[in-house]
């Protein structure tokens, strides 16, 4: 292990597993990729979360860069957009460091994303793949009920929403979620007109990953 990496995880064990903050992170990569894109998504899943399961999270999601330190202030940092994704040797050993001292990225395919971040993914984490997640998974159960797994939010092209994960130690580090556009259902109702229930459903899935995050 390099000094870096042994300086970052004395940071981290400081800044995520001694105390955890209540900032949620987006986290800003390259590759030309709309890394910024569902902008009302976040705050309205972090009001829901406040109003309705007791998180009291900070209202407004700050950004990350996938390289810096201040990545480790963060126990969850969202990830979305629709198309190229590309980390630097060194942002992947940033990434891998956070998330196994105990940080936790949600990427939320907003359709077109999924063949690129793979690829950057086994920079990531070249000796681990991602593994689909079950319907019987922890986090389709609290503090909502989804006992199919995953929500469909969006059509794309019609396939079934499915939800992978990263684990190390029996620990779901990353979570990416494919062919269900929650950050779709996140945004302000009138951006994609979507029937009330089924943002309530988007928003009700995301609770449950905050709260398996947050209150694990």
């Amino acid at each position: 292990m390099t000094q870096r990496a042994i300086l970052l995880l004395l940071f981290t064990f400081l800044q995520i597993s001694y105390v955890k903050s209540q900032d949620i992170a987006i986290l800003k990569y390259g590759g030309g990729g709309d890394w910024y894109a569902n902008p009302t998504a976040l705050p309205n899943l972090i009001r829901f979360c406040n109003q309705n399961i007791d998180t009291t999270l900070n209202p407004k999601p700050l950004v990350v860069e996938a390289g810096d330190i201040n990545i480790f202030q963060y126990p969850f940092i969202h990830m979305t957009g629709h198309g190229n994704v590309f980390f630097t040797a060194e942002e992947a050993d940033n990434l891998r460091t956070y998330l196994l001292a105990g940080g936790f990225l949600h990427i939320d395919d907003n359709y077109g994303m999924e063949p690129y971040l793979k690829k950057e993914l086994d920079k990531v984490f070249p000796d681990k793949e991602l593994v689909e997640l079950g319907a019987d998974h922890p986090i389709f159960s609290a503090p909502y009920n989804f006992p199919k797994g995953l929500p469909k939010i969006h059509e794309h092209d019609g396939n079934r929403p499915q939800a992978f994960g990263v684990f190390h130690e029996n620990r779901l580090l990353l979570l990416f979620t494919y062919e269900s556009d929650l950050g779709d259902g996140w945004e302000d109702p009138e951006v994609h007109n979507d029937p009330k229930e089924v943002r309530m459903q988007a928003l009700q899935m995301g609770a449950n990953i905050i709260s398996y995050v947050f209150k694990n």
